[in-house]
């Protein structure tokens, strides 16, 4: 197994680190002051006993997955026997690209960096770093000790080797990793779900029907497909050819606004961002968001449930 270190303690990266432990990982975890490990100890005992509860493994495992993780402030003793880096620092390209000068100076020439970013290219993260040919992207999704899928990106200078290690690390995590041939902004993921927003935001602000109904056509009719099939195989399963047709007079009339559409750019104006200011699109009265949050997490947790199941077979 490779050492692993996650640069970030905030809910990514001590989720990645739960995922890495839950594995049978020992995984070290650097934070910026005691207060970002005061609250990534906090997120990591809250989200053992959810999975304890939830039968995932018993109390006396989640104990034991916790001591697998170490929480620091030390940048030098978070990385000092690591193989195999993750940075989860916030998404600010100067801050990213100083953190890997720094890292250079203090690893050797055989540990890998990979990235967490859920947009930037690999090559120009690592435009100015001494050995690009060690690093690259892996973008866990959120929460990434629930959802399988990491993104894996190259850049192009990252050498397969370090791609092979890269999965391998994944594989041994019980992830579902995807490997992009190209690099693009956005990667999959966000790509495919930013499609879907920017025709909601466009139905919602041509007054087509509700936020409420708008909702509501994902998640009592394609939503209860993708956890099945993509894109690509419901089209299969339908037909090519009316698949075909429809997109030949559909496309033509689908969104392609280039900026966030008039409704989500005056709340946002408005400083309404949502769950975390109490009013978006939605209103948040803290029972609706623990509820909300909490039917999500049991969601997820099922399905987690059954990939599990689906492995043993």
């Amino acid at each position: 197994m490779e050492k692993i270190s996650i640069l970030g303690a905030g809910t990514m990266g001590h989720s990645i680190a739960l995922s890495a432990a839950w594995a049978g990982q020992t995984v070290s975890v650097y934070g910026i002051n005691e207060q970002d490990l005061e609250n990534a100890d906090k997120g990591l005992n809250n989200k053992l006993k959810v999975m304890a509860d939830n039968e995932l493994f018993t109390a006396e495992q989640a104990e034991k997955i916790r001591k697998r993780i170490r929480l620091t402030t030390l940048l030098e003793g978070a990385i000092s026997d690591s193989t195999f880096i993750i940075e989860v620092v916030p998404e600010v390209l100067e801050l990213k690209k100083e953190l890997y000068s720094r890292l250079e100076t203090l690893i050797s020439d055989d540990v890998i960096i990979a990235s967490n970013t859920s947009g930037f290219k690999p090559s120009l993260l690592a435009e100015e770093m001494r050995q690009p040919n060690r690093f690259l992207v892996t973008h866990f999704w959120n929460p990434g000790h629930l959802i399988p899928l990491v993104e894996v990106v190259k850049g192009e200078h990252t050498d397969e080797a370090t791609v092979e290690r890269a999965l391998n690390v994944l594989k041994e995590m019980n992830k579902k990793a995807i490997l992009l041939h190209k690099e693009i902004p956005g990667f999959i993921g966000n790509r495919l779900q930013y499609a879907l927003f920017r025709e909601a935001q466009a139905l919602l602000d041509a007054g087509a029907a509700s936020k409420e109904d708008i909702d509501a056509a994902v998640t009592y009719s394609i939503g209860r497909r993708l956890p099945v099939t993509g894109p690509l195989m419901t089209a299969d399963m339908g037909g090519l050819d009316v698949f075909a047709a429809i997109s030949n007079y559909l496309f033509e009339d689908l969104a392609k606004d280039q900026q966030s559409g008039e409704t989500l750019s005056k709340l946002v104006e408005e400083k309404k961002l949502g769950d975390k200011t109490g009013e978006g699109f939605y209103s948040w009265e803290p029972d609706i968001s623990a509820e909300l949050n909490k039917e999500r997490e049991q969601t997820l947790i099922h399905f987690l449930k059954t990939d599990l199941k689906a492995d043993k077979l």
